[in-house]
């Protein structure tokens, strides 16, 4: 029985136009080919399954795109689970996959159309896929790619559990030359540009495959720092230098360029594990990674950018194009986390540079390398990190703590020279009191010498 079908619209099929009768053919619907083999084939025992690998309290973050692995479920569910649970929903997943039939054309997008699960049917966003059609000289209208090709069904329940009535652009590549790839990521942010739309681009990929754990470990090791780098030159490149057989590189590739494109970001491990962690045997396993690209406002990525030059080069970042908030002058604070935990933070009371665009670069490199609470960030822990970046307003005095407010104003104490300054909503400073005596305690003031009291707000960057 053919997985693709086409069916005929009753009773009403007959119509007319200019005098003709012709028979209107409806959308195609794509079978599933794994259901029952891959993930549980009953709708009850799929939402099941899916429910205990998801994270119901993981934070949901802004991602321009991610990777998920696409064997069954058993083996990799956990790692999808765990990198999904991650991802605020938008209308439309852009899913690239990679061909493992060799059937059909090597870079195929289907524009019409659904797609059935035991969940249900999900919907190709028309507009979005023709638009790729137009814009890629690469891109083919071809079902035959897509007939038995699982990379792309499997990840469909996921999605259905969040958010069923989501709609999917669905495309598969059968090569990965690094050119071919630059240009199609560059074509789907050209594509959202123009339409004015945003979706999650979604890689589909498995990471090494039947090797054994300490080879896969360190080979898997290798592909996924260069997508932490966000860089799919060097991805392609080690792939090829150390036969990594990463089944979806190309995928990964073309994600990382569309994101880079639109302004992103920073890339995150979520979670990896081997299929050897499932089965119990070490001897031949394939890799599963789950990666989201978060994608960071320009204040943020600033803090990023100079931060990472600093610890990887020695150099001073310099940034090119300011936009309008990074021109005005004020006070800034740069803060970092690592695993949840602050890795450091600091920051300036009033403006002591130009802009605030040198204020985050030269908070960034301090932060990083002089705050006394922590050793220097070390090369090996940027793609760990997490920013923050507030900027703050001009202090004014307050008579007293009843001016104060701890989710709202910043208090900065101070007796003579000496000054302690906090930031406002921070996780634990729940008092007005509490915020006081951190203060004092930061500014070297006893607590019951006199002090002058400020306050300030801050527009924060995550």
């Amino acid at each position: 029985m053919p997985v693709l079908r086409y069916g005929i619209e009753f009773p009403d099929r007959i119509k007319q136009r200019e005098g003709r009768l012709f028979v209107k053919e409806v959308a195609m619907i794509r079978e599933p080919v794994v259901a029952g083999k891959f993930y549980p084939e009953s709708p009850d025992e799929l939402r099941a399954m899916i429910a205990s690998f998801v994270d119901s309290e993981a934070e949901k973050e802004n991602v321009l795109g991610l990777i998920m692995p696409h064997a069954g479920y058993i083996y990799s569910g956990a790692v999808a689970g765990a990198a999904i649970s991650r991802v605020k929903f938008k209308p439309t997943f852009i899913i690239i996959g990679p061909n493992h039939t060799g059937r059909g054309s090597p870079l195929s997008i289907m524009s019409e159309g659904k797609w059935k699960t035991p969940l249900g049917e999900v919907g190709i966003d028309s507009i979005l896929a023709r638009k790729l059609l137009s814009l890629s000289r690469y891109l083919q209208e071809d079902d035959v790619a897509h007939e038995y090709e699982h990379s792309i069904e499997v990840q469909l329940p996921f999605l259905q559990y969040f958010q069923p009535d989501i709609k999917i652009v669905p495309i598969v590549v059968a090569y990965g030359e690094i050119e071919i790839c630059q240009e199609l990521g560059q074509n789907i942010a050209r594509a959202l540009r123009e339409l004015n739309q945003e979706a999650v681009i979604l890689a589909s990929s498995d990471m090494s495959h039947y090797e054994p754990q300490k080879a896969t470990l360190k080979k898997d090791h290798k592909a996924i720092e260069a997508i932490l780098e966000m860089n799919p030159e060097l991805l392609v490149q080690r792939v090829e230098e150390d036969n990594i057989t990463m089944c979806g590189f190309a995928p990964a590739a073309i994600m990382l360029t569309a994101a880079r494109e639109m302004g992103g970001g920073q890339a995150k491990l979520v979670k990896y594990q081997t299929s050897g962690e499932v089965s119990g045997d070490f001897d031949a396993v394939v890799g599963y990674a789950g990666i989201i690209v978060k994608k960071l406002s320009p204040i943020v990525k600033l803090a990023k950018d100079a931060l990472e030059a600093y610890i990887k080069e020695g150099q001073i970042w310099q940034e090119k194009e300011l936009t309008p908030e990074m021109k005005e002058k004020a006070g800034v604070f740069v803060c970092i986390k690592k695993e949840g935990e602050l890795r450091g933070c600091i920051g300036t009371f009033e403006p002591t540079q130009d802009n605030v665009a040198d204020e985050i670069i030269a908070n960034a490199i301090s932060t990083a390398t002089r705050d006394p609470r922590f050793e220097r960030v070390q090369r090996d822990e940027l793609a760990d990190l997490d920013y923050t970046v507030d900027v703050l307003t001009h202090p004014e005095p307050v008579e007293s703590p009843g001016k104060l407010d701890p989710k709202k104003y910043g208090v900065i104490v101070q007796c003579g020279y000496r000054r302690g300054l906090l930031l406002p909503d921070l996780e634990g400073v729940d008092t007005v009191d509490y915020q006081i005596d951190i203060c004092r305690q930061k500014g070297g003031i006893g607590p019951d010498e006199p002090v002058q009291l400020y306050r300030f707000e801050v527009k924060r960057y995550k």
